[in-house]
């Protein structure tokens, strides 16, 4: 429980920052959209390019993977028939889907896996996964239902096919994966460029989710729909690690460690991409936002059982 809260700490402390920062106006009426555009733009781009470049893509061939890639498939599946009962749009609808199968594998999945699993590295396929696989899906219907109203099939098309030269997150995540499988690296200065840009991703899409906690004077408070948030939240903490420990056991037999990387790591919540991405595209933005809250608090608990049934180190 020690290694979780410290884990968990630095997101209470920045989503705190962000809030009181939105409340006293230190960063202006627009330091919301800025900030959130400069994340999306120019700091995620450059910390997803450094990961990945790093990091080996074999480690897409570890079998548990195929474990937690269920649970994430179960998840969203889970979030999109809850979404068509509702009068959303399809943008908001994958927004929710997001919010429901989208975990946080970077500034938490890091921490707990090395504290609890005893190996950082368990991170690595997940977090490729989700970044090369997952997010350009999003980003592309999100893109294409959030453009032009009724676009032609050519359209369509011609967008999907620019979206990686126009979409600076699949663009920074491709550069990487382009790296990596060529063994290139950047120079030292250009290295460390990158790096220190993203090394500001995580903070400030913290901050940015702070700041969108605080309601200026005057204007209504935003609440999501109760039952819609409760399912994104209960499929998130419950739903995603439940569906990944069936496959892990009943079909694929996973020795132990590898058990316990696939549900833990699918027990983590929400993650707060799923609020930039939310708050860039107009889409379901206080759902995205309650999500990440919500499920942050809930992980604590389900973590816990987790690493004690399952075992950790």
């Amino acid at each position: 429980m020690e290694a979780l809260v410290a884990a968990f700490a630095p997101i209470w402390v920045l989503t705190a920052v962000g809030w009181l920062a939105g409340r006293t106006g230190l960063l202006g009426a627009d330091a919301e959209a800025v900030l959130g555009r400069f994340v999306f733009h120019v700091s995620m781009p450059a910390a997803l390019f450094t990961v990945v470049a790093r990091t080996d893509l074999a480690s897409f061939a570890d079998t548990w993977v195929l474990a937690f890639a269920a649970g994430t498939a179960v998840a969203s599946l889970l979030g999109l028939l809850a979404g068509r009962r509702s009068k959303r749009s399809t943008a908001e609808r994958t927004v929710a889907v997001m919010a429901a199968g989208y975990v946080n594998s970077g500034n938490l999945g890091i921490p707990v896996a090395a504290q609890v699993l005893g190996n950082a590295s368990f991170v690595a396929p997940v977090l490729l996964l989700q970044v090369l696989l997952v997010t350009p899906v999003v980003l592309a219907v999100l893109d294409a239902t959030t453009g032009a109203a009724r676009p032609s099939p050519v359209e369509r098309l011609r967008r999907l096919a620019l979206l990686p030269l126009r979409n600076p997150v699949i663009l920074g995540a491709g550069l990487g994966a382009l790296f990596s499988a060529a063994g290139w690296r950047l120079p030292g200065p250009l290295a460390h460029s990158a790096e220190l840009l993203g090394g500001a991703a995580v903070p400030a899409a913290l901050v940015t989710l702070g700041l969108s906690l605080h309601t200026p004077p005057g204007a209504a408070a935003q609440r999501p729909e109760r039952g819609e948030l409760a399912v994104a939240v209960l499929v998130k903490v419950f739903g995603q690690p439940l569906a990944a420990l069936a496959v892990g056991t009943l079909l694929l037999h996973l020795p132990g460690p590898q058990l316990r990387a696939a549900v833990l790591l699918s027990a983590l919540p929400t993650a707060q991409n799923v609020y930039v991405y939310a708050r860039l595209y107009g889409a379901a933005p206080v759902l995205a936002r309650s999500a990440v809250l919500v499920s942050t608090v809930l992980s604590m608990l389900t973590l816990s059982v987790i690493a004690w049934s399952l075992g950790g180190g």
